[in-house]
């Protein structure tokens, strides 16, 4: 076995590989490695990896033996403020903890985007939370990139939610480290530069808005739910509206 550098969520990541260079995957999935030095062996599915194009195979020990992340959320970045107050913040959850829990009255977002090709046919899934009730939505985008599916995600969920916020909190989680970066920590957006202004527009109508780095694909449930939404959007290049579950 050998590893190689992938395209993954917007970043770069190490995937296990044969020796000949393709993916090597089991049930779909293929053991990625945010860096040589982890320790922790992720699974991500083999759909949401596009390889990189003259990107050497590298040796079996590139990575060390790892342990498999367990069943329960996880996930890491920086942390910096974008905003007045505390608004358009990002958050992170300690290596190998729960995500904090929202503040009390909260209303949560879990947001997704999926591409098959990038760019593709793309999609969205949104789930929402607000106490005992909660909306679905999943929608298909049609040609795109996975970076402009993360973000209509997100830009979805705030438009509904711009409506009924009401000065409450308002927390989004999201796997996609690139939404993160051009909407609260000052990345330089060489692409979809119209998106993402109008989604910092939103962003400024929320006096309490949180985003929440959840990594993805490791059983954080309503992440995997907004990630199955989007892809049965993909796969069924159909759209299904806000509905109650």
């Amino acid at each position: 076995m050998a590893w190689r550098r992938v395209r993954f969520k917007g970043g770069v990541v190490l995937a296990r590989c044969n020796e000949d260079g393709s993916l090597r995957a089991e049930d779909g999935r293929v053991e990625i490695r945010y860096r040589p030095s982890d320790t922790r062996a992720y699974r991500a599915g083999a759909r949401n990896l596009t390889v990189i194009e003259r990107e050497p195979v590298l040796p079996d020990d590139t990575c060390p033996a790892g342990q498999p992340v367990p069943n329960r959320q996880e996930g890491s970045g920086n942390s910096r403020s974008g905003g007045r107050r505390r608004t358009g913040k990002a958050k992170q959850s300690g290596s190998g903890s729960a995500l904090p829990p929202p503040p009390k009255g909260a209303i949560v977002a879990y947001t997704d985007g999926a591409c098959s090709g990038n760019p593709g046919p793309s999609g969205l899934g949104v789930v929402l939370l607000d106490g005992d009730h909660r909306r679905e939505l999943s929608v298909y985008l049609g040609e795109g990139t996975n970076n402009i599916a993360e973000l209509t995600a997100i830009e979805r969920a705030l438009d509904v939610l711009d409506e009924s916020a009401n000065g409450r909190p308002v927390r989004v989680y999201t796997d996609s480290q690139y939404s993160i970066g051009v909407l609260t920590k000052g990345w330089k957006a060489k692409a979809n530069k119209p998106l993402i202004a109008r989604i910092k527009e939103l962003v400024a109508r929320f006096s309490d808005l949180e985003f929440i780095y959840v990594r993805g694909h490791v059983g954080v449930e309503l992440n995997e739910r907004a990630d199955a939404l989007a892809v049965e959007a993909v796969q069924s290049r159909s759209s299904v509206d806000w509905v109650d579950v």
